[in-house]
């Protein structure tokens, strides 16, 4: 018997305040056509100026607890990918632990950007499939709308805030690509390309700082890595393209996904789309929109899902399981 980590929950929270691209029109030279046809995004959504990332990640993580239909003491770890932690220490994964009341288990933080989801959720598959869990929550939680500069009209219409959550359970399998759950995972980095997207700001400067991006650097960069590392998961799964049934990518730029989509032979229909609604919520992207999938009835049980991302760093991957 192989050990598989099984999703068996998922669940999203978005805050209530809507952000249209008309927005931004009267703040910076801009308008709703120019942010759609350059990105795909229609609206996001931003964090009440009393709500931390802690607090959205907790939200999502109630329902994708109820959805598996456990309690909080029944999870073993908890680990949220993110990048706006509400400080500097401690992590946002231990206040999301004290916000759902869980008296057992432990916690931390994975910071690879808008790849963290993808790093939390190899981190924990590892840690379900070497023994040492039994069952994860996975959450990825962002406000990027505190680090936005909001006179850079080529960055602050991009982003937005968000949480998503997925539940990840020990399950035997027949060790082969048959199995539900994770199958496979690739993670990649290079530090030699921090200067094309990254915060200036931290401890170095004593300020929180505001994003920064190239972003013809981070498109090129993007839709070359994306597939690549999606097709290096499925290689190790002993998979191929024509096996998937859904991608569901970071939704950082719509132009991105497609490129992506046909870098990779797969058709737009089986890509699950969000960004026209929340742009890019970084790190809560994929968990959001694997959520939304479910909800609309796109994801199943049993599809085989392929997840990849890219962020600062640089760093991106990609993961292989079945639903």
């Amino acid at each position: 018997m192989t050990t598989r980590a099984v999703v068996r929950g998922v669940g999203h929270y978005l805050p209530e305040r809507i952000v249209p691209n008309e927005w931004f029109e009267d703040k910076i030279d801009t308008s709703d056509e120019w942010i759609r046809s350059r990105s795909g995004i229609e609206r996001r959504h931003f964090a009440a100026e009393n709500q931390t990332t802690s607090e959205l990640a907790a939200n999502a993580a109630q329902k994708a607890l109820a959805m598996a239909g456990l309690e909080p003491d029944e999870i073993d770890a908890v680990i949220v990918a993110t990048s706006t932690a509400d400080l500097t220490f401690p992590s946002a994964a231990t206040m999301v632990q004290e916000r759902l009341g869980m008296t057992r288990g432990f916690a931390f933080d994975v910071q690879a950007v808008c790849a963290g989801f993808v790093f939390a959720l190899a981190q924990a598959n590892a840690l379900i499939i070497s023994g040492q869990i039994n069952r994860a929550l996975v959450i990825g939680a962002e406000t990027f709308s505190r680090i936005i500069d909001f006179t850079d009209r080529a960055t602050c219409v991009l982003f937005g805030d968000g949480a998503g959550a997925v539940v990840l359970e020990a399950a035997d399998g027949t060790g082969t690509n048959a199995d539900r759950g994770i199958l496979a995972t690739d993670l990649n980095s290079d530090g030699r390309q921090r200067g094309i997207l990254y915060v200036d700001g931290g401890v170095s400067t004593g300020t929180t700082g505001h994003l920064r991006m190239e972003g013809k650097e981070v498109f090129r960069h993007a839709v070359e890595k994306l597939a690549q590392t999606a097709d290096a998961a499925l290689e190790k799964a002993g998979l191929k393209a024509d096996d998937v049934d859904w991608i569901v990518p970071h939704q950082a730029n719509l132009r991105i996904i497609k490129s992506t989509a046909q870098k990779m032979g797969i058709d737009l229909d089986r890509v699950v789309i969000t960004v026209q609604d929340h742009g890019n919520t970084s790190a809560a992207s994929i968990p959001l929109a694997l959520s939304v999938g479910v909800e609309r009835g796109q994801i199943k049980q049993g599809d085989l899902v392929v997840t990849e991302a890219i962020g600062g760093g640089l760093a991106w991957g990609s993961v292989v399981l079945r639903w």
